[in-house]
């Protein structure tokens, strides 16, 4: 279950009246809405509170909004953000302290991606400058606070609570973020319901301004932003029930995780029962694997074991990577290149486990005699020296690409299963037994791969191995999917 969609699919009942019964007892939002209208205005008058900038004035309801992009519920009515604020503001640009540790200042990366709020990566404001900045911008409990600068970020929003505090005395913002606070008679809540739906992310999407680098949400886009206001108490009821539900909902992202865990360590067993030939029965009238081996080299002479436990099952034996496939790795990125055709070419970047991304594939000139060194065609092994060392997957296209050189290329000498040691490689990866040496980046040499020790079943029980794991694995995604469902 894709548990961000069901978190948005609860925001958009919300706000559309869907989520709750309505209450005909209930206060019409639009009465609630005329009292706030009255109250703003005298708090206006006695100056304790600043009139909307570029607005008309506070008595004037025309500007309320007659019809939204939705038909309301009984008792519901439009209105703009403004019109429910006491205080609609973006911080200020701070002037940070090197030494003080008193009084911190909110940042956009307080507001944090993963959910929730956290001033531990908080800046602090120079004592001295306190008096520039006024009461009302220490953000209070119920303040919802939206992120307004940069792609990425900007639009996202959350609901301040001073528990955040801990032992500061307050928090300011800085002029990234926007800070809504409401008339009490308003519940915030519902208002960062509303601002945080498809609907409000969408329309503060849809006026942007600035570069692509630095994307700008106006304070006056957040004012004339529409909101489609329930009756008081039906507020109250519809945060209570989000709240109910965002519980039932992190049981189901904390259940997918433990669940995510348990196949991977499901997978990571059928692995090493596969490498230890557990998975499958063995066949006494397979050929055993020294006669391939000795068909690849006469001169084949049995490896050491170095990483393995128990014994090996009646016709398997060890062997190396050099010994099962021919090795080669791909060409330096160079920054001033020699005559050749100019090829298409990948590197450790488009290589992940099982699978490439061809989205991005450059080109760089290759001579014939790199041509074959650096060519990859269907079966071929790929795997990482470098950045995620031994990370492997088997190139299944139908054309050749080149490869660069921190990409290992492994084909096959003889009648070698590809897969089933693309699958070693996984469990070897799994249990740390590649990793490289090197000071700022850990790498795999050619040297070092062709040295490594691996198990070589028959030939016939590696397809019977590849088989089988690929059966179960998929077995163990299909439970997961209707786990999911």
């Amino acid at each position: 279950m894709d548990t961000k969609k069901l978190r948005q699919k609860i925001l958009d009942l919300a706000i559309h009246g869907k989520l709750v019964p309505q209450d005909p007892n209930d206060e019409p939002a639009s009465v609630l809405l005329e009292r706030i209208r009255k109250e703003k205005e005298q708090l206006i008058k006695e100056g304790k509170i600043k009139a909307p900038k570029k607005s008309k004035s506070a008595g004037d309801t025309s500007h309320y909004p007659k019809e939204g992009p939705w038909e309301l519920p009984e008792g519901w009515t439009w209105c703009k953000l403004e019109d429910l604020c006491t205080f609609l503001s973006r911080g200020k640009s701070p002037v940070y302290s090197e030494s003080s540790r008193e009084y911190p200042v909110f940042a956009q990366k307080c507001n944090l991606k993963e959910g929730g709020i956290s001033l531990e990566k908080a800046l602090f404001l120079n004592p001295d400058t306190l008096p520039k900045w006024p009461l009302e911008y220490r953000l209070q409990s119920g303040d919802v606070l939206v992120n307004s600068t940069g792609t990425g970020t900007v639009g996202r929003t959350r609901l301040f609570d001073k528990k955040y505090l801990g032992d500061y005395p307050f928090v300011v913002p800085d002029s990234h973020v926007s800070v809504v606070r409401t008339f009490p008679q308003i519940s915030s809540a519902y208002i960062h319901i509303a601002l945080s739906s498809e609907y409000g992310q969408q329309y503060f999407a849809e006026n942007l301004a600035g570069s692509t680098n630095q994307k700008e949400l106006y304070i006056g886009s957040i004012a004339e932003l529409q909101i489609p206001l329930p009756p008081s108490k039906e507020q109250e009821r519809i945060t209570g029930q989000v709240v109910g539900l965002e519980r039932f909902v992190k049981m189901l992202d904390e259940q997918r995780g433990l669940v995510q865990k348990s196949i991977e360590s499901i997978k990571a067993k059928i692995l090493e029962l596969a490498i230890h030939g557990k998975l499958v029965p063995q066949n006494p009238t397979d050929e055993p694997a020294i006669e391939l081996l000795r068909r690849i080299n006469p001169g084949f002479k049995p490896s050491d074991n170095l990483h393995y436990e128990g014994e090996l099952p009646n016709g398997w034996c060890f062997s190396t990577i050099g010994d099962l496939f021919q090795h080669n790795t791909g060409k330096a990125l160079n920054g001033k290149e020699r005559g050749g055709e100019v090829l298409r070419y990948i590197t450790t970047s488009n290589l992940y486990w099982d699978r490439f991304d061809l989205s991005e594939v450059r080109t760089m000139p290759f001579t014939e005699t790199e041509k074959e060194k650096c060519r990859a065609t269907k079966g071929d092994l790929l795997v990482c020296e470098g950045g995620d060392v031994g990370r492997a997957a088997i190139w299944s296209y139908d054309f050749d690409v080149m490869i660069q050189n921190h990409i290992h290329r492994l084909r096959p000498k003889g009648k070698i299963s590809v897969k089933f040691y693309y699958y070693i490689f996984l469990l070897y990866k799994q249990h740390g037994l590649i990793g490289g040496k090197g000071i700022a980046i850990l790498g795999l040499s050619s040297r070092e791969l062709d040295k490594l020790v691996v198990p070589v079943p028959p030939p016939a029980e590696q397809e019977r191995i590849v088989t089988s794991i690929e059966t179960m694995f998929r077995t163990i995604e299909e439970i997961r999917d209707s786990i999911d469902c």
